[in-house]
């Protein structure tokens, strides 16, 4: 049950009492990551900078996070109120926590930047070049989670592939040393850190999972259910901030990764706006979202994701849709429509 893995993280959660209910008054909602200060993340900062969160009655503090699954804990504990990370984990996190308060609210990559990213030198350019070879994985990288699905949809015969577990910061370095032939991780992250080892372009080959059979979403903001029933008006307040930080971030990319580069001083302004323009055109802006708005989901994708998700996880419950997505949070004003 949940009440014992929660027991697990009790030591490192604080609690969220000291916020309040209204949006219209100062609300503090720390929002954790799923991963470092990059790109992806600038339409955030843009966010505090432009005021937007504060329009909202809201003060938001953000941290960084260790991977897309890395964020579900944190706040299925109260350790957040909000945060980011990969849909389909929280699905089977939900599965083996029966009860735990959490769920997502607002998609934003519609389509995921789960990848596999190889070197052509090294023989990989479509997924049954993955046979035979090497391939780097972090543990917790969410592209990894779904690589299962992958492969399935693929016909790709595992026992042929050997998969070498690596850390976060070594597996591009692995890769550009040519020491493993492939990793996974999120297309735009793992493609422009190559770009950055001096691997060069045209020997990058980027096989997206979404572009190969795999029907799923990608990361979504998640709440804490508990947080959320005590502070409605702050959550819709938060997401429709998000919006309005993701349509400034497409209107003006630059000076999103601005607002980033005052949190991140070290990073390369122009790889951060090309990472974040490369999640923009094939992650956020996608022709659903262009027709819909940002952060709903389709009901008849959802359900074939689930499915697709069956075939490769054993559920000890039977999934329900409404467990994992919750859109009555989603802005009713057209503020989320992105064009």
């Amino acid at each position: 049950m949940f009440n014992r893995f929660l027991a697990t993280f009790a030591a490192a959660s604080f609690a969220v009492s000291a916020t309040v209910g209204a949006a219209s008054a100062q609300t503090s909602m720390p929002f954790a990551l799923d991963w470092k200060f990059e790109g992806p993340a600038a339409p955030y900062f843009l966010a505090i900078d432009d005021g937007l969160f504060e329009a909202e009655g809201l003060t938001v503090e953000i941290s960084e996070g260790k991977g897309s699954l890395d964020a579900i804990p944190k706040v299925a504990t109260g350790a957040y109120p909000i945060g980011f990370a990969d849909i389909n984990s929280l699905m089977r996190f939900l599965d083996q926590n029966p009860g735990a308060p959490v769920t997502a609210i607002m998609m934003v990559y519609d389509k995921p930047p789960f990848a596999v990213v190889g070197r052509k030198s090294l023989g990989v350019e479509t997924p049954k070049d993955l046979e035979g070879k090497v391939l780097g994985a972090p543990p917790p990288d969410g592209a990894w989670a779904q690589f299962p699905i992958f492969a399935a949809e693929n016909g790709l015969d595992m026992s042929k592939i050997t998969v070498e577990p690596v850390g976060f910061p070594t597996r591009e370095p692995m890769l550009a040393e040519g020491k493993v032939a492939s990793v996974t991780g999120f297309s735009f992250s793992s493609t422009l850190n190559l770009k950055r080892l001096g691997v060069p372009e045209d020997d990058i080959s980027v096989i997206l999972m979404a572009d190969n059979g795999v029907a799923l979403y990608g990361n979504a903001l998640i709440v804490n259910t508990d947080f959320a029933k005590e502070n409605p008006d702050a959550v819709k307040g938060f997401v429709k901030a998000i919006a309005a930080g993701w349509k400034g971030a497409i209107a003006d990319p630059a000076k999103a990764v601005e607002a980033l580069m005052k949190r991140n001083p070290a990073a390369d302004a122009g790889l951060e706006t090309e990472r974040l323009q490369m999640a923009i055109d094939a992650n956020v802006l996608t022709d659903y979202v262009k027709e819909n708005g940002m952060g709903g989901v389709d009901a008849e994708r959802m359900t074939k994701a689930i499915e697709q998700t069956k075939s490769v996880y054993e559920f000890q419950n039977e999934p329900d849709a409404a467990l994992y997505f919750d859109s009555s949070y989603l802005p009713t004003d057209g503020s989320a429509m992105l064009q």
